[in-house]
């Protein structure tokens, strides 16, 4: 599991990285907002962790950001302020749990498994990337034209249209969409992903998978740099 901080204390930061690393967490860091802007947009992350006093752009506006270029990720506001319309902002922001400084490090594990949990419950049902629509009840994918999905092409579809334009290894499609299959390999993503190139074709969507066996894949809109 990969998990962003974004803590321009760097003490605080190490000893986040070092805790969440020792419990078997994948790790990134960053010392202002827009370098968390910039990492989340190009990189897949199952929690990201922000404190809300950072120099350049604060957390909030950070997540703000982030929330409308439509990132998911579940994220943890970190603040030294405990007043209730902090929390109230932070949360209208798209915040999904808030944790007041100072903080006990089992709680914060705590919670950040916690919104891990409940991060497939929030996923939409509809999903759109240009012209293309997968309505992932249905396992329909359509654009010009419709065709239905498999349950492992819809997973793998809804993956890539939630991370649109990001550079996905095929270590971390498999983490994703194959997690509770340990035998799946780097070839099964391969497959799958040109099971689903064909079908983008055979709707005449505006979209395409970049990528080859050695990856990465990237949704992305046809004829866009």
């Amino acid at each position: 599991m990969k998990i962003l901080i974004a803590e321009d204390e760097k003490a605080m930061s190490d000893a986040l990285a070092m805790v969440l690393r020792h419990f078997g967490y994948e790790v990134d860091t960053v010392y202002d907002g827009e370098a968390a802007v910039e990492k989340g947009k190009t990189n897949v992350y199952d929690c990201m962790v922000f404190d809300v006093m950072m120099p350049r752009m604060d957390g909030v506006e950070a997540l703000r950001t982030l929330r409308q270029s439509g990132d998911t990720t579940p994220v943890l506001l970190l603040t030294a302020k405990a007043e209730i319309d902090d929390r109230i902002t932070g949360l209208d922001a798209g915040a999904d749990d808030y944790l007041t400084k100072p903080f006990a490090m089992g709680e914060l594990l705590a919670r950040i498994r916690s919104m891990t949990r409940r991060a497939g419950d929030f996923t939409p049902s509809r999903l759109q990337a240009g012209s293309v629509t997968l309505d992932v009840e249905e396992q329909e994918l359509s654009a010009g034209s419709a065709v239905r999905l498999g349950g492992k092409e819809t997973k793998l579809m809804r993956f890539l249209m939630m991370n649109e334009g990001k550079a996905l290894s095929a270590g971390e499609i498999l983490r994703h969409v194959w997690k509770d299959e340990p035998d799946a390999g780097e070839e099964t993503v391969w497959m799958y992903i040109s099971y689903l190139k064909e079908k983008l074709e055979a709707i005449r969507g505006d979209v395409e998978i970049r990528g080859d066996e050695a990856g990465p894949f990237t949704l992305a809109r046809r004829g866009a740099d």
